[in-house]
């Protein structure tokens, strides 16, 4: 290893020093990499283990390789959803002293897939929308951030489950600019560059006979235009009123909380006669469920997957006669007696196949297929036991797919 060698890293990792930095990546002997699934990408990368943690490495320019770290560790201090940035490496050199190209460390991201990786599984027929309309949120949030990433992509995402739908993550900030505020013309810019990269991406899976014949990859590249129009206007549009329909400012507060969002500052104004209102969100972050499930729990779980756990100790409380009580001691009494007795059921064995939140919320659609079938309620404890036997040992492990085969048959996503 050459003396030269430089590691600049947010949290040290002795472990770092071992990998055989003096060859180039590709080249890198298998007993070292792990075959995770990974997505398509114009560098060379590898999945290495050191000290129990999995890390992605990335061969890249050093100036690159700085700028797309310190890209990343921003995104992290602004809460968006994004890989975590580990080290740079540099200053490498072969047993020649041959100069080669700098890595980039991130931390991989558990129980997440590439998009490549869930259509070599067997599919329902709407997961693609599900996948673009996941992407779609992660754009808007990241241009309410200011980030204009220059190169939107399924390739450049992860997906993570999120209480039966996906929640988007993003992967590479090679070319990504964050500003105070993104003009009109760069987010129409990203959303177009989007739309043409999903519809080849689609196009190329379809080539591999991954997607249907009658799967339509423009009509699924559109998708992505029209979501993103969608949500960007519920959150950043004004809206008009009779001055006697003030319960209109309360109902588009609640509507952005539920699309995930909170407002930071409400503009009120009135027309020069005061009949009319107008008001002009300015939305703040996402997250809301999931902020509001920490605080009350401890559970830091993705958006939707906080939605349904809040669902369901709001019915926790109704069924129990404990409304009046304080927001606080439900959730306790909740976790203790409801959460808790689910995850505990898990065997060890079986916890990295799904994330427990996930696996919490697909316990409760399974007791509701099994009343619906029995026409009548089977309890929790009942439909805990027959998730656990029948369903979950059918799934793969997520935490960490290993595999030769980044195509390799897995069972149905449901």
């Amino acid at each position: 290893m050459s003396t030269s060698l430089q590691i600049t890293s947010t949290t040290p990792e002795s472990g770092l020093l071992d990998l055989p930095w003096e060859l180039p990546l590709e080249d890198w002997p298998e007993e070292r990499v792990h075959a995770l699934p990974r997505g398509i990408s114009r560098h060379v990368v590898r999945f290495v283990r050191i000290a129990g943690k999995v890390y992605a490495v990335k061969e890249i320019t050093e100036p690159i390789a700085r700028r797309e770290y310190a890209m990343l560790r921003n995104l992290r201090r602004l809460a968006v959803p994004s890989v975590e940035p580990t080290a740079v490496v540099s200053g490498r050199h072969d047993k020649d002293g041959e100069h080669l190209e700098s890595a980039l460390i991130t931390r991989h991201l558990q129980f997440s897939l590439p998009y490549r990786a869930l259509f070599s599984q067997t599919l329902r027929p709407d997961t693609a929308t599900r996948l673009i309309d996941a992407l779609a949120v992660l754009l808007v949030r990241l241009h309410l951030t200011g980030f204009y990433w220059g190169d939107v992509s399924l390739s450049n995402t992860l997906f993570r489950r999120d209480a039966g739908e996906f929640a988007a993550y993003l992967v590479d900030a090679e070319t990504g600019e964050l500003h105070a505020e993104l003009s009109p013309g760069q987010r129409a810019y990203d959303v177009d560059l989007a739309r043409v990269n999903i519809a080849g991406e689609m196009f190329d899976l379809q080539a591999g006979e991954l997607l249907d014949a009658e799967f339509d990859p423009l009509a699924a590249s559109n998708r992505i235009v029209e979501r993103y129009e969608t949500l960007w206007a519920e959150l950043t549009d004004a809206e008009s009123f009779d001055f006697g329909e003030r319960w209109r400012v309360d109902a588009r507060i609640r509507r952005l909380n539920d699309l995930g969002f909170d407002v930071g500052e409400l503009a009120i104004t009135t027309d020069f006669t005061g009949t009319s209102l107008q008001i002009q969100p300015k939305v703040v972050d996402a997250g809301h469920h999931t902020r509001r499930l920490i605080r009350l729990t401890g559970l830091d779980v993705e958006e939707n997957q906080a939605r349904r756990l809040l669902n369901d100790m709001d019915s926790y409380a109704a069924a129990n006669d404990m409304q009046g009580e304080d927001e606080e001691v439900i959730a306790h009494t909740w976790l203790s007696t409801v959460f808790e007795p689910v995850v505990r059921a898990v065997p060890p064995t079986l916890r990295g196949k799904l994330q427990l939140a996930e696996v919490f919320h697909e316990v409760l659609q399974h007791r509701w297929y099994l009343s619906e079938s029995a026409g009548h309620d089977v309890g929790l404890d009942q439909a805990v036991r027959s998730y656990v036997a029948d369903q979950l040992p059918l799934r793969r492990d997520e935490k960490a797919v290993l595999g030769g085969d980044d195509t390799e048959p897995i069972p149905i996503v449901t």
